[in-house]
């Protein structure tokens, strides 16, 4: 068994404790702001969900589906990977959202997947899935506020390009 690549160090400095590849410093970074974000702040700062979102999927080599659960004044209680597929899609399952959005008693979601094709235009395909998710998420009033589409260098916010949750579901013409 491998030590972890990271410690704190008395001073509460993180160093590594060994050489580390530019994934798992990515990842450590995305963990460490998770850890700040559950301790104090929101996620409505758009800019900042996109920044943290970004940290947490777009560097994946294949398509990740996350979703931040948030509480109704929009903090973050918990981010997770909840499905993992290949280079260009994967199968997400609204009803397994809804679960955990019940245990974690979110009022609200923000969706994100990858595209590792490096091009975050969002796909009739990705406006399905969030319209099936909403309606499976409104029959226990939990809202999403945005899905985004991230990419290494770039990301499209569906709410940005007209996707509303108010049961209009209208995606671009």
């Amino acid at each position: 068994m491998h030590a972890p690549p990271f410690r704190r160090n008395e001073l509460g400095l993180v160093q590594t404790t060994r050489p580390v590849t530019p994934d798992e410093l990515i990842h450590y970074a995305g963990d460490l702001l998770c850890a700040d974000l559950l301790q104090r702040r929101s996620l409505k700062d758009p800019v900042e969900a996109r920044e943290f979102l970004r940290l947490r999927v777009a560097n994946q080599t294949r398509e990740v589906f996350g979703v931040a659960f948030l509480d109704n004044r929009h903090r973050l209680l918990h981010f997770e990977i909840m499905f993992q597929g290949t280079i260009s899609s994967t199968t997400v399952h609204p009803r397994e959202i809804a679960r955990r959005a019940l245990e974690l008693n979110a009022a609200a979601v923000i969706l994100t997947h990858n595209h590792p094709s490096n091009d975050p235009e969002p796909s009739m395909m990705d406006y399905e899935i969030t319209r099936r998710i909403s309606d499976t998420l409104a029959l226990v009033d939990v809202r999403i506020v945005d899905h985004l589409v991230m990419c290494r260098d770039s990301s499209v916010s569906l709410s940005d390009r007209g996707w509303r949750d108010d049961g209009l579901h209208k995606p671009p013409r």
